[in-house]
């Protein structure tokens, strides 16, 4: 089975949890992008983050982009996540051209790159990745886009760099939800992903008080999730650990991967947004041009034909 989303809540639906795994998407976005160990688990976690809360958006056309600028040498990363549809025109595919399940499914779609793919630092004493000091101090940004006439936008100040603390103390503080996130990446010194995933665990409102000291207990002596994933645990699992005996709930289960939307003619719209005197400087040259996406790594060239053409589509414009 790929990646997958569980989504449920527990207490008398007082607590609403996401819980995944994102070992292929996380692997996927690591080969993509040739990151090295430290920058594929900060970029890991954060891509776990932004599929978990891309399973909280409403519809297809709601995007989700979460922004870290840092002043550690990732330099920042970038993640935008979505809901789409599997087998959206009965062909058997889903969003990203892949054998689809169950039609009319949702599927989460989330993409993302780091600014510096490759930093080499040393090793916490623990001997774990340091993600902390790879992204450093800054500034975290959430952005949700609803079809609104202006996006919301949330920002905080990084807490550690770890990812899940900084995301824990933006719900917090940004949106007043009490949340707990867990996020991991194991990463082998060869740079191959072991397991990735991660949850958000959200208070809502009326909780008992009963019911958050239990939680806090609970959570104080959880395992990393990157622990139990090894172990062979699944995103139920992981659940069913913490609330077993607090009315769970299991809701639903949605697939999760890495997708990114870009094509030859969405990058022909970026050239076309080029100054005139640039691209006419290209076409001097007489030499094509390849422009790459920033999200997937895919590349897409353009012949001199295809930048006269374009020139000529700017000057009728």
């Amino acid at each position: 089975m790929g990646d997958y989303i569980v989504r449920a809540t527990a207490a008398n639906d007082n607590i609403r949890i996401f819980a995944m795994t994102s070992t292929e998407l996380v692997a996927e976005a690591a080969g993509r992008h040739k990151t090295s160990n430290v920058v594929t688990a900060a970029l890991g976690r954060l891509l776990t983050a932004g599929a978990l809360m891309g399973s909280m958006l409403k519809n297809e056309t709601d995007v989700l982009t979460l922004q870290i600028e840092g002043s550690g040498p990732v330099g920042g990363l970038t993640v935008t996540a979505g809901l789409g549809v599997t087998d959206p025109a009965g062909s058997g595919k889903d969003g990203a051209g892949e054998s689809a399940g169950a039609a009319g499914r949702e599927i989460v779609c989330v993409k993302g790159y780091a600014k510096n793919p490759v930093v080499e630092i040393p090793l916490k004493p623990s001997g774990k990745l340091d993600v902390g000091a790879a992204i450093g101090k800054g500034i975290l940004t959430v952005i949700k886009d609803m079809g609104l006439k202006e996006p919301f936008s949330g920002q905080t100040e990084l807490v550690s760099g770890e990812i899940a603390e900084d995301l824990t103390y933006y719900f917090v503080n940004s949106e007043q939800v009490p949340s707990s996130v867990a996020l991991g990446v194991l990463v082998e010194p060869g740079g191959k992903v072991i397991c990735a995933g991660g949850f958000i665990i959200q208070l809502l409102p009326f909780a008992e008080d009963e019911v958050i000291t239990k939680l806090e207990e609970r959570l104080g002596s959880l395992e990393p999730v990157t622990s139990m994933l090894a172990a062979g645990k699944t995103p139920e699992g992981i659940v069913e650990e913490i609330f077993g005996d607090m009315d769970l709930k299991i809701v639903d289960h949605i697939p999760a991967r890495f997708y990114c939307d870009c094509g030859k003619e969405r990058v022909r719209k970026a050239v076309m947004s080029i100054d005139a005197a640039d691209i006419r400087e290209m076409i001097a040259e007489d030499k094509p041009i390849e422009v790459n996406c920033q999200f997937c790594g895919s590349s897409y060239t353009f012949s001199v034909e295809d930048l006269k053409n374009i020139l000529a589509e700017k000057k009728e414009k």
